[in-house]
């Protein structure tokens, strides 16, 4: 290429749809657009690495797209700043999250970017991209963050009420700061359902009424504070009490006189004395907090909480928290089981409880999908596995807790081994759990063994799933699965599977074809077949014959033929036939069940040919 031509495509700038090969049904699957010179699009290439996806978020964060990384054949010719769009799915929730652009080097060191554009249309294509302007390669990807709310507290104090919640303030008064301080602020809210669910599970957090948010700061640390700072936020009341209470609250709104001090500064309150007989009267109110993730959560007996009006709190903090929350309280209780619950709150606000789905295809039982799925979308997942074909046995596992990053890697045991191409019968498969996204892999499964599981009509195996923690996993971009390291580990969960075995047709020569002993044994055989194909006709069920055959007969010829009505009717009435003594009259019983099933027909048909050795 010459110069010229090369400076002509360094200003013609054109906007590149990068595919990559996808998985499942997908053949391609859009990668990102990517608009620069021309020059630069020739040198980039892109490529999906799902399999990293737990490297790239942490405990308050959602990936809603693929990872996908970006790289150059020719890093001196490269110019930024150009503009990339990913595409992503999300479900919002609220004002408290945001999308936002993950950016990480090779040397795991991240940056978030804010999207300049959530636009729906990429060229043809209509759905969500985060479209960022970048000036560095990596790898990239899509999130659902914590809104993050900045603001600079002046030398004269501020009062902040938050975008996210406008219920929420800080007070800053004059000279909380030396100079000028930055500040940083996430929300995270905690719903209700989360604080029954940790009750439910232990009585001793009876006595927790309800919580405010989980508040995340980032205060300058070379500054301390000169004054203490007035935190309002909801902490819900007591919804027995504010039944009780609701005449009492609204006479004392109108009647009421409270003196404002220092309005700029200080939110309205209600004072203990100022309480009677309405919301709260009895409860307690505790801030528990911490420094930083190190010093682990700490209650603070020493700050007073005032009940300001709706549900409201406010309190006043003299020292920097990183991360904050009250706790509404019944009657008292111990602060070590206050400092047990603040952690399990933690823990459940960063877990997702979850399933394993293994379903095979009905129509073709040697192929399997297996899917990790939230609980609370459990029916939808399985629901749409229906409509797809796959259905189970086995049924979904217990749920059991997830963070996001979190993987499942699972592998097959006994006779039956799965492959994801049906040659390369790998050992390991993983899931990695991402709230958002649905991990999912099509595989196909076969007998290690033909001749095994001699005594059952199906050939069995077992899968065996385990737990691999984010911590668990090494930060490197190639992520390997390993086998032996599960020997110690003890499975998180375990789901049977079987495979039915179809009968081998040998073929031998004509000297040495099997012939009846007995040539009424042929004869039976033949009439058995004719009657079960007559009787599938009318759709006839297998009780309706009234044979005296044991329960787990009738059970064993449905699996054994899922679906095909005459083949069960067949084996059925071949069970039956064994169970006779040699010299009992199989005709008669067989003509007197039928006509007390209600086909005399059938019976009558039956006598004519077995008297005449009719063959059909």
């Amino acid at each position: 290429v010459s110069d010229s031509e090369e400076v002509q495509k360094s200003r013609y700038w054109m906007n590149k749809e990068f595919l990559v090969k996808g998985s499942g049904k997908n053949k391609q699957e859009i990668a990102c657009f990517i608009k620069a010179p021309a020059s630069v699009l020739e040198r980039l290439k892109c490529d999906i690495l799902n399999h990293t996806s737990s490297l790239v978020v942490d405990d308050s964060e959602e990936l809603v797209s693929n990872v996908i990384s970006i790289e150059c054949y020719d890093y001196e010719k490269l110019l930024f700043p150009i503009n990339i769009a990913i595409p992503f799915t999300s479900c919002f929730r609220g004002n408290y999250r945001e999308i936002m652009v993950k950016v990480i080097d090779m040397n795991f060191q991240s940056n978030y970017l804010t999207p300049i554009s959530l636009q729906g249309y990429q060229g043809n294509h209509k759905e969500s991209f985060a479209e960022v302007k970048i000036y560095h390669l990596g790898v990239f990807s899509v999130l659902s963050c914590l809104k993050k709310e900045t603001f600079t507290v002046p030398k004269v104090g501020l009062l902040q009420k938050l975008n996210v919640d406008s219920r929420i303030s800080f007070c800053y008064h004059p000279e909380a700061f030396s100079s000028p301080a930055p500040i940083q602020l996430k929300i995270q809210p905690i719903e209700p359902s989360l604080v029954s669910a940790l009750k439910a599970r232990h009585d001793m957090y009876h006595s927790v009424i309800s919580t405010s948010a989980l508040v995340h700061v980032q205060h300058p640390s070379a500054q301390p504070f000169n004054s203490s700072v007035t935190i309002t936020l909801p902490c819900p009341p007591n919804p027995d009490k504010k039944r009780h209470g609701d005449e009492t609250e609204h006479a004392r709104a109108i009647s009421a006189t409270v003196k404002r001090v220092a309005a700029p500064y200080y939110p309205r309150t209600v004072s203990t004395s100022a309480r009677k007989s309405g919301d709260s009267l009895s409860d307690t109110l505790k801030l528990l907090g911490r420094g930083n993730k190190e010093e682990g959560w700490k209650v603070f007996d020493d700050v007073i909480i005032q009940n300001a009006q709706n549900g409201l709190v406010s309190f006043e903090l003299n020292k920097h928290l990183e991360s904050f929350v009250v706790i509404r309280l019944s009657f008292l209780l111990e602060n070590t089981y206050l400092l047990l619950f603040a952690q399990a709150l933690e823990e459940a606000l960063h877990s997702t409880m979850a399933n394993v789905i293994l379903h095979q295809k009905r129509e073709n039982p040697y192929k399997i999908v297996v899917l990790l799925s939230a609980s609370k979308k459990l029916t939808n997942e399985l629901q749409n596995l229906h409509e797809e074909g796959y259905f189970g046995p086995p049924e979904p596992t217990q749920q059991f807790p997830l963070r996001q990053g979190d993987q499942i890697h699972f592998r097959f045991r006994g006779n039956i081994s799965a492959s994801e191409n049906g040659e390369d019968f790998r050992k390991v498969y993983r899931l990695i759990f991402h709230s958002q996204r649905l991990p999912r892999l099509e595989l196909q499964i076969k007998e290690v063994d033909e001749f095994g599981n001699y005594s059952s009509p199906h050939y069995k195996g077992t899968a065996l799933f385990y737990k691999i923690t984010r911590e668990m996993i090494p930060k490197k971009w190639e992520q390997t699965l390993p086998y032996d390291e599960y020997q110690h580990q003890s499975p998180l969960c375990k789901l049977a599977l079987t495979l039915p075995k179809h009968e081998k047709l040998i073929h031998r020569p004509q000297s040495t074809k099997r012939v009846f002993s007995d040539s009424s044994e042929a004869l039976w055989d033949n009439l058995l077949f004719w009657l079960a194909e007559e009787l599938a006709e009318d759709n006839t069920s297998l009780f309706a014959l009234s044979l005296p055959v044991r329960r787990s007969v009738l059970q064993l010829v449905r699996l054994k033929c899922p679906d095909n009505l005459t083949h069960q009717i067949y084996e059925l009435l071949c069970c039956w036939k064994k169970t006779l003594p040699k010299l009992a009259d199989k005709q008669q019983l067989l003509s007197r069940y039928l006509r007390k099933s209600g086909r005399s027909d059938l019976s009558e048909e039956l006598r004519f040919k077995w008297q005449n050795k009719v063959f059909t």
